[in-house]
């Protein structure tokens, strides 16, 4: 057991032995991950290796059949809901932006500041000034400051993304799963992503889940492989990209 607690005790995330199943089909077979505070990872994998059960299972929004989920070092995620899970400090960005389109860019981050604030409140109560100061911070982070009176709604796709990322950061998460942050961007919003998640990373732990294999790369980051529910290959990205496994089931095709 010694040997199993020393495994976790540096760790912001531990999957340990986690297996979901689906009507028969084993969504996550025995998947193990390790990931330290500070860390920003890129997962990647075909469609239907488990990237998104993985992260259903990290948010709570899917209990594994067997496995610990250690966030940490101490607390195990299989016991709590997904309302419990967010407040520990994971924060989860979906792949679809999902912004409140009629109110402007600093609305919906002062909405995201408030917390359990109710919605009619917030929006007529004065800002406080260390509100005020916070929302430039995230403006100035996820590039918006220009756009902080535009209607969401306004906004380009890459912009969306940026907003929704910046809602994530004012609930100040210690740990942030991405969805495919950059599918139906422009190669200049692609790039100043990678620039955006860089950034966060330097205060923050990351998980990037991504089919841009060139967005993966500019991440330069420690890359794992999902295959089948399991982790086929980790290490960096030239390390992957030339493992004949990955080469025949995901990049070969």
């Amino acid at each position: 057991m010694s040997g199993a607690i020393g495994a976790v005790a540096d760790t912001i995330l531990y999957l340990d032995g986690v297996s979901v199943s689906f009507d028969g089909f084993r969504a996550l077979n025995d998947l193990a991950l390790v990931m330290r505070p500070g860390e920003m990872r890129a997962v990647i994998g075909p469609n239907g290796a488990g990237k998104t059960t993985m992260m259903d299972v990290i948010t709570g929004k899917t209990r594994p059949d067997t496995g610990r989920v250690i966030f940490r070092a101490d607390t195990d995620l299989t016991k709590l809901d997904e309302p419990a899970i967010a407040q520990l400090g994971i924060g989860r960005k979906f792949q679809k932006p999902t912004v409140f389109e009629p109110l402007t860019v600093w609305e919906n981050l002062l909405l995201a500041l408030a917390g359990d604030r109710g919605t009619f409140f917030t929006l007529r109560a004065r800002e406080t000034a260390e509100e005020r100061t916070r929302i430039d911070e995230i403006l100035q982070t996820t590039r918006l400051t220009e756009q902080r009176k535009r209607r969401a709604g306004d906004l380009s796709h890459g912009q969306k993304q940026w907003l929704e990322i910046g809602m994530l950061l004012a609930q100040e998460p210690q740990l942030l799963l991405v969805d495919e942050p950059v599918a139906g961007m422009t190669d200049a919003e692609t790039e100043q992503t990678a620039e955006l998640l860089r950034e966060i990373n330097r205060t923050r732990t990351v998980v990037v889940v991504e089919h841009d294999m060139a967005f993966v790369r500019a991440l330069d980051v420690k890359v794992t492989v999902l295959h089948e529910g399991s982790v086929l290959s980790e290490g960096t990205i030239d390390h992957v990209s030339e493992d004949p496994k990955v080469i025949e089931v995901y990049l070969g095709r």
